[in-house]
């Protein structure tokens, strides 16, 4: 996003007041200049370790206390992909590798854009991060009930592109 109304005259840096104009974009009111509200983008995991896979008990909203992948949000210019290594690192203690594309999530309405992958553990010991208050494997037909609603569609593709690749 720039910092140059379309005027070629700088946005106002104190942040004035916006005013809505639709789909989810506002325009200030003093230079009316349009504001995007573009969509932050999310990566989860579906890790397998030993019979089942990784789940981690969420110890921040939302959904605090449910269980769900490792998963946070990508850096401005960082590479979904590191950005996945990352925050599995951060939240389970675990090194992994991206191995493939599990599906990408929306929901109209929902400003997340939830990208989801399979890795593998390449290294560290499953443990519980300063987000988590639990990190424990779950047999892929005897998980838990899930955080978030799309959580048992992601382990349907998951489980599909597991077939794909057999």
């Amino acid at each position: 996003m720039s910092s140059q109304s379309s005027g070629g005259q700088p946005h106002h840096p104190e942040f004035p007041a916006l005013a809505p104009i639709g789909g989810g974009h506002h325009r200030c009111v003093e230079c009316d200049r349009v504001i995007y509200s573009d969509p932050k983008v999310a990566v989860a995991a579906i890790i397998p370790m030993g019979d089942g896979i990784v789940l981690l008990k969420r110890a921040i909203e939302p959904q605090i206390g449910m269980w769900s992948f490792p998963s946070g949000y990508v850096d401005r210019g960082e590479k979904l992909e590191r950005a996945l290594e990352r925050e599995v690192k951060e939240e389970c203690g675990l090194v992994v590798s991206v191995e493939w594309l599990v599906g990408v999530y929306s929901e109209e309405g929902q400003a997340v854009v939830l990208v989801v992958y399979h890795a593998e553990v390449v290294d560290g010991e499953l443990m519980a991060g300063d987000e988590t208050s639990d990190a424990r494997v779950f047999a892929a037909d005897e998980m838990p009930e899930l955080a978030f609603e799309h959580d048992d569609r992601i382990v349907r593709d998951w489980r599909e592109g597991l077939g794909m690749r057999e």
